[in-house]
């Protein structure tokens, strides 16, 4: 169990640490992302992205576990 937590915690720090690069691909604005944007208001909805990140978190781990 503490190993799989020091894995995640890297791999936190590693998307964050690479965050700006990713935004700039298009990480985080794919299709099927919902934002909505008004006046004073502004919601964001990672819908695909979610999916994405759970998708290769759990190869990841899979592969991790093997």
């Amino acid at each position: 169990m503490s190993r799989t937590l020091i894995i995640v915690g890297l791999v936190i720090v590693a998307v964050g640490i690479l965050w700006p690069w990713l935004a700039r691909v298009g990480f985080g604005r794919l299709p099927g992302d919902i934002l909505i944007e008004r006046e004073n208001f502004t919601m964001y909805v990672p819908i695909t992205t979610g999916l994405l990140v759970s998708i290769v978190f759990s190869l990841i781990l899979w592969l991790i576990n093997r």
